[in-house]
């Protein structure tokens, strides 16, 4: 893993999360088959539900969410005073006969969504443990399953797949432009160092239209220097989402003899007892996460801790019924 996973007073544990030990080839998974990151009866059952953003969005037509601009609906907003130009036809005479002053009435306006999923594929994504699949293919699956939904409600959605480059892939609402999405995906290798931070930081500065952004990462950075890029985002109004993956074996760190870990980006390597560093190990982790877990709540980013051993499809579900819960709560 990158040194930038730990706080500093734990730096000296920070190679441990990407352990390749004596037989590495036990770690290496079997080569996917062809779009095999979509599941088409997942996304059946996933299609009853609607995927919700929790702010207004800015969109280009009529669709589900709600308008960061006022329009044309029957459920009412608020009242204004009325200025020249304004349509007489939203005049509201009662309130006019009480006050002698004239009002407009303004209704909620809704509209389609633009969503913006970003996608980590540096070389650390191709870790997994014995008994689950990569990182970068349960990335994949939550990819393409959400890209897929987004498109059949009306939605446009793109794609970043980044590592030491980012791809960029415009957001679209067609059936063409999804099977583009794919084929980027399925595309893609895990390779080489990501330098999250700054991407996130570029990609604030390219997209400043609000919409919907997914960060599917192991964001192994220090915490602090995340945090300043989500807050950068959510400057701009950004709905956003981030799914931290992790394989339980990277929490647990259940070794039980002598282990030789190497960095999966740079290479670099230590060999070390888990059992003399796994308590201190498992508290620089915990203060790890609790740090990713307190700011995102700060900064009002929607986080979800993802394992790898989870149903993606329960993680979804989760995900998009407590969105649907936050967008019926928001205001504007």
């Amino acid at each position: 893993m990158h040194l930038g996973l730990l706080a500093s007073t734990a730096r000296q544990f920070a190679s441990f999360l990407e352990p390749c030990a004596a037989h590495p080839a036990s770690r290496i998974p079997h080569p996917a088959s062809r779009m095999d990151f979509l599941d088409q009866a997942v996304i059946a059952r996933l299609s009853r539900l609607q995927l919700a953003v929790r702010t207004p969005m800015l969109g280009s037509v009529t669709g589900l969410h709600r308008s960061a601009t006022r329009g044309a609906s029957v459920e009412f907003a608020e009242y204004r005073k009325y200025a020249p130009g304004d349509d007489l036809k939203f005049l509201d005479w009662r309130v006019f006969a009480r006050t002698d002053k004239y009002f407009i009435r303004e209704f909620e306006a809704d509209t389609n969504l633009r969503c913006y999923l970003v996608v980590d594929t540096s070389a650390s994504m191709k870790f997994a443990s014995a008994d689950n699949m990569t990182r970068f293919d349960y990335a994949r699956r939550l990819a393409a399953t959400l890209a897929h939904l987004l498109v059949h409600q009306g939605d446009a959605v793109g794609l970043t797949a980044f590592s030491e480059k980012a791809v960029d892939l415009a957001p679209r609402n067609t059936s063409s432009h999804l099977r583009q999405l794919y084929k980027l995906l399925e595309e893609a290798k895990p390779s080489g160092e990501a330098n999250i931070v700054q991407t996130l930081h570029d990609f604030a500065e390219r997209m400043r239209s609000r919409a919907l952004v997914v960060i599917i990462s192991d964001f192994f950075a220090e915490p602090g220097e995340l945090l300043d890029a989500f807050k950068h985002l959510r400057f701009y109004k950004h709905d956003l989402a981030v799914f931290h993956l992790l394989d339980r074996q990277e929490y647990d760190f259940d070794f039980t003899r002598p282990v030789r870990f190497v960095d999966m980006e740079n290479g670099a390597d230590l060999i070390t007892d888990p059992a003399v560093i796994r308590e201190a190990y498992r508290e620089a982790v915990n203060d790890y996460l609790a740090a990713m877990k307190h700011g995102c709540t700060q900064f009002q980013v929607d986080y979800h801790l993802t394992y790898l051993d989870q149903s993606f499809e329960g993680v979804l579900t989760q995900f998009m019924l407590q969105r649907i819960r936050q967008s019926k709560k928001g205001g504007r």
